[in-house]
């Protein structure tokens, strides 16, 4: 809603400046510009984010000080903090990172934006930017029409460079124009009563171009050109700092928990930084005097003393608190709950449109939300329809004794249990998945894997189907009077109880693919031992020992428990086996290897 009308209005405002002075249309073509740089910059960077990111983040995010350099590099590099902060909310809300992980790459990339005022102060108003930005666009462009996905990255990179330095030589040659018709320094507020209101004009700027990056190198501009005085430039960069939360905040709208507590800590951060500096901007500037002086910088070179009191007032927010991360990721915990929900209605706790912004965080949160339906699937639904209690399928009793004592019929309904537990998620995952391949300019190896994931859940749905037709015929079976077809009935349990185990131990090992070997060789032993295939129900018939109706149901369930099995087994592959690349269906892999067996013969 706040969007909707902010966008509009947005619009009204600039349409009435451009009427009322037509000389600020050099200024605004040159914000455009610079904003268009960093959209490039961002398709620059997303070329390099595919791969193990998973793997790469938790190596680049496990101590403190690599969060911070991380949010610091890749802010500096890409000159926007904001779509780092909805770039790390869209990672936690995946699980690809943690609260503690985050909140120090937050932190990293408020300093990592000082880079902007720095690149702005000594390059863009110090040489003539056009001349270092046309070849930039040259070479960028032509890097961008290339096939190759890293080069078209370089060009991105190189193109959005270019058009940011581009956009910084038309906001200070507009700035120029802009001084022959009023000056805004004759509009200076000095004092307590400055510091508020420039402080909120760097807000409201912040807000406007959604980058505290594009806001600072248009405060600097400005300053450079003697539109705005050293003191309320200073109030300015303060209140851009402060600003740049909204866009976390706006971000965070759509992301789950985790998301909105990253938002909160962003803001909290910004705000105790921006108090911080405005309580103590006296002696902050003193200190910046002090830097200039000895370093030989002129007393009047206002841009780059601007950019010493940006880089000192955000490294001592970052240095005041890191002592209080773990206290913040307290507070943030008990401020921010998850919603209470009816506990009969399950809904998805991975999936947000936040996920949606990456491949990789989309196929993560994909991948966990399948885990839980299919955990939730198996042992709610599948082994309770067959009168078998979750605890003996994950204990160390032997299944056969197992399945003899557990002659109760559990009282279990299977459909509400998939309307409840089951549909609404199952729903959102395909959605989720469709939207990830639609949205993804992807490889073909990322379509099979989102491919694969609406596969094992389309497995899981029709276990349950299965279970259902299944469960009837298991409870009257099972406390049968006729000992044949109540002993034919426990074997086809404890088919399933044997697959139900082996996935929980799959599941908790930390090597899953350990287990592959004995998870094929369980569905191939299900397939063998169909009643039809080695001659039971021939027997059985024959010699008089069950009933025609019976021979019938055991006949349907046999094959029916079959098929249980191999879906099963085959999500559980999907899911548990090497998942953080879903590798291959087992049939493919084995293909494969025939294959590299016949070429080894050919050329033997």
């Amino acid at each position: 809603m706040i969007k909707k009308i902010f966008f509009p209005v947005i619009l009204v405002l600039l349409g009435w400046a451009f009427f009322i002075n037509p000389t600020i249309k050099e200024v605004g073509a040159g914000v455009a510009i610079l904003l268009f740089g960093m959209i490039m910059l961002e398709e620059g960077f997303n070329a390099f984010v595919e791969g193990p990111l998973q793997k790469l983040l938790r190596r680049m995010t496990n101590k403190l000080y690599k969060s911070l350099g991380l949010g610091f590099l890749v802010t500096a590099f890409l000159q926007s903090s904001s779509l780092i902060s909805v770039i790390t909310i869209s990672f936690l809300s995946a699980g690809l990172i943690e609260l503690y992980a985050g909140i120090g790459i937050i932190f990293g990339a408020n300093l990592g934006t000082t880079a902007t005022a720095w690149l702005v102060a000594i390059f863009g108003l110090k040489i003539k930017v056009s001349a270092l930005a046309m070849p930039m666009l040259a070479f960028g462009i032509l890097f961008v029409f290339q096939k190759s996905k890293s080069l078209k990255g370089i060009g991105y990179v190189l193109a959005g460079l270019g058009f940011f330095f581009l956009g910084i030589h038309f906001m200070k040659q507009g700035f120029d124009i802009y001084q022959d018709s009023i000056n805004l320094a004759d509009f200076a507020m000095p004092g307590f009563w400055g510091l508020i209101v420039y402080t909120f004009i760097g807000i409201l700027i912040t807000l406007i171009l959604q980058s505290s990056s594009a806001a600072m190198a248009l405060i600097l501009t400005a300053l450079a050109a003697g539109q705005i005085t050293y003191d309320n430039s200073l109030a300015l960069a303060i209140g851009a700092n402060v600003g740049t939360t909204i866009t976390a905040i706006l971000g965070s709208l759509n992301a789950n928990v985790a998301g909105k507590r990253l938002a909160g800590a962003h803001l909290i951060f910004n705000m105790v930084t921006g108090i911080i500096a405005l309580i103590f901007i006296a002696q902050l500037g003193q200190l910046v005097n002090y830097i200039s002086f000895s370093t030989g910088i002129a007393a009047t070179n206002y841009t780059i003393k601007l950019s010493i009191f940006h880089t000192i007032f955000n490294l001592i927010g970052v240095l005041i608190m890191i002592p209080f991360i773990k206290v913040l990721v307290r507070f943030l915990t008990r401020v921010f709950v998850e919603k209470e929900k009816d506990d009969k209605i399950e809904y998805p706790k991975y999936l947000n449109e936040s996920v949606l912004a990456y491949p990789q965080t989309a196929l993560r949160a994909l991948l966990d939300e399948s885990k839980r339906l299919f955990e939730k699937a198996t042992y709610e639904i599948v082994s309770h329809g067959l009168n078998l209690r979750v605890r003996d399928i994950k204990g160390d009793t032997k299944l056969k004794k197992v399945v003899q004592k557990s002659k109760e019929e559990l009282e279990v309904d299977i459909d509400e249990l998939y309307y409840n537990k089951v549909k609404i998620i199952y729903g959102k995952i395909i959605k989720y998945a469709t939207l990830a391949q639609s949205k993804f300019s992807l490889s073909p190896e990322a379509m099979k894997a989102f491919t694969r994931i609406k596969l094992a859940n389309r497995n899981i749905v029709e276990t349950i189907k299965d279970i259902r037709g299944l469960r009837k015929n298991v409870s009257q079976y099972m406390v049968s009077d006729n000992k044949y077809i109540q002993k034919e009935y426990d074997r086809l349990r404890r088919k399933v109880s044997r697959v139900l185990r082996e996935i929980y131990f799959t599941r908790k090992d930390e090597t899953p693919e350990a287990h592959l070997e004995r998870l094929e060789k369980l569905k191939e032993k299900a397939e063998k031992s169909d009643v039809l295939l080695d001659g039971t129900l021939d027997k059985l018939i024959r010699e008089h020992k069950i009933s025609s109706v019976m021979a019938t149901s055991l006949a349907n369930d046999s094959d029916n428990v079959a098929d249980i099995v191999k879906k099963l087994i085959e999500t559980a592959e999907l899911l548990y086996i090497n998942s953080d690349t879903l590798i291959k269906l087992p049939e493919e892999e084995k293909k494969k290897k025939k294959e590299k067996e016949k070429k080894k013969k050919v050329k033997s």
